[in-house]
């Protein structure tokens, strides 16, 4: 059956068709959604380029995605690579963000962990979720058979397409009706779960895309050449089970990728201002949840943090939050709270972002980002009450980053296998030693930041208004009408500023000297 398909015009890879199914897809509110939804969240703040939104990423997934299916079955027909086999890959490429919320990571990374407490839930679970709704709001069911599409099977199939764990979470609750449909693709075409989201060694057409895209809107140079991989792509038979596998010669191409993930992280999204940016706009959301309500399903009310729960409201919670809460008319009730966010938006409009007092040197340890942010609040907590610091401990904001090469603490090249030309159906492992002498010795590091919630130069509204009395009693301050007090104030300010960073820096510093050595490890080249 011949497949209809549609032109679009990326700016990243050009003109690129899509088949008809995808586009009924794309044309729905459910997705349309994606336009309001930064790639790299708090990051345009930052970079005035990354504008880009999870609306032509999920395009530029769902295109490649259909390219490597389509390379593996021309190259191997003997993998019996069917039409809806490749339709599925490719829906599920378009999909895999539609769970996203406000400024992507920053919803479900930040936002969501502070407002419940506890909370493992990731934005994955959401994209099975709204899928589901997409396709029952918009009538898809009948165009999904009628291009050839088996229902419930290939929808179940889709869903582990995007996230095994969370698709087979659903049918867990679903009851046993599901569970054995995809059987026999698990079993007789595993690579299909490889191209998407590969769990394995993170090698898949979501990253090829974020790569090439977020360079491009970032201004920085990308290293990693994805339309070489493409062609030395291949399926290969490895302990019984079938993998996608690489000629031996792209192992620097691969060590490239993995290269550039870390290099977009450290320089983009963990950059140390898109952080706080990030963090300010997470706390203005919490100090608006509960008092703006999300019309969803059968006329109930969601707030921001429960949104999720139901699909309805959940397709009306974009970054266009920001604007909501920014323009909210101050109720009678929870007033202090939407001014407080309101607040938190210009200022971060303004550009006037939270002090930044220091980071660590990196380290690597073992334990969680949670363990170490609780370890250090405890240490500079009780450095603070105990040498009577004039500092608010609960303006304290400590942020522990990790930088790694996408598999954690392990080389990422342990996890793919290499074939040869002399024989391209049998792969193995490359051990380092067969690639360079120059790779890294370690894979993943921590770093710990300080940053303090005040305005740089502006007066703070915490401890030094419990220090007033000497302002309250000074004579000088009463009288002070006078042009020459300005400068007085501003330098005392910019004192008071100067001694925050410093006792901070201080503080973090001897944690680093007197805590993390005791818990990290290194790795010794013999």
């Amino acid at each position: 059956m011949e497949v209809e398909m549609k032109v679009f015009n990326d700016p990243i890879h050009g003109h690129i068709a899509l088949p008809e199914l995808l586009v009924q897809f794309i044309d729905t509110p459910q997705f349309q959604r994606l336009r309001y939804i930064k790639q790299l969240g708090g990051a345009y703040f930052v970079f005035p380029g990354a504008s880009h939104n999870r609306f032509e990423h999920s395009i530029g997934v769902g295109y490649l995605a259909g390219r490597l299916v389509q390379a593996l079955h021309e190259r191997q027909p003997e993998l019996n690579i069917t039409q809806r086999d490749m339709l599925c890959v490719q829906i599920a490429g378009l999909c895999h963000d539609l769970g996203h919320g406000p400024f992507s990571h920053m919803f479900d990374a930040n936002f969501m962990k502070k407002a419940i407490p506890g909370s493992t839930w990731k934005h994955e679970e959401a994209s099975i979720c709204m899928l589901d709704h997409l396709i029952r709001q918009n009538n898809l069911e009948n165009e999904m058979v009628a291009a050839g599409l088996v229902l419930p099977e290939d929808l179940v199939f889709i869903k582990e397409l995007i996230d095994i764990n969370a698709a087979q979470h659903q049918v867990e609750n679903n009851g046993a009706r599901d569970a054995e449909v995809n059987g026999d693709r698990r079993i007789n075409k595993p690579f299909l779960y490889e191209i998407v989201s590969n769990k394995r060694n993170g090698i898949d057409v979501d990253k090829w895309d974020y790569f090439a895209r977020d360079c491009s809107y970032l201004g920085m140079a990308n290293n990693f050449d994805y339309n070489r991989l493409l062609k030395f792509a291949r399926v290969c038979t490895v302990q019984e089970k079938k993998q996608i596998c690489f000629r031996d010669k792209e192992k620097g191409n691969l060590y490239d990728f993995f290269y550039m993930r870390n290099c977009i992280h450290r320089r983009a999204c963990q950059h140390r201002v898109v952080k706080i940016v990030e963090e300010m706009i997470s706390e203005a959301f919490l100090q608006a949840d509960g008092v703006i309500e999300i019309k969803g399903s059968e006329e109930s009310t969601f707030r921001i943090s429960t949104a999720k729960d139901d699909m309805e409201a959940y397709t009306k919670l974009t970054d266009v939050m920001f604007q909501k809460i920014l323009y909210y008319p101050i109720p009678e009730e929870n007033a202090q709270n939407i001014m407080n966010a309101q607040n938190i938006l210009r200022n971060v409009m303004r550009h006037k972002f939270y002090m930044f007092a220091h980071e660590t040197k990196p380290f690597c340890s073992k334990m969680s980002e949670e363990e170490i942010t609780d370890q250090v609040v405890i240490f500079i907590t009780e450095r603070i009450l105990i040498n009577q610091d004039p500092l608010d401990v609960t303006k304290v904001i400590v942020q522990v980053v990790t930088m790694n090469y996408g598999m954690k603490v392990n080389n990422p090249i342990d996890g793919v296998n290499f074939y040869s030309k002399t024989n391209p159906n049998e792969a193995h492992l490359i051990t380092r030693e067969e690639v360079s002498l120059f790779l890294p010795n370690m894979f993943e590091e921590k770093l710990v930041r300080v940053y303090y919630k005040k305005i740089k130069g502006e007066e703070a509204e915490g401890p030094e208004e419990a220090e007033g009395p000497e302002e309250a009693e000074g004579p000088e301050e009463a009288e002070g009408p006078e042009e020459a007090e300005g400068p007085e104030e501003g330098e005392r300010l910019r004192v008071l500023d100067d001694q925050i960073i410093i006792i901070l820096k201080d503080y973090l510093e001897q944690w680093y000297q007197e805590k993390a050595m005791t818990f990290s490890y290194s790795l010794t080249i013999v």
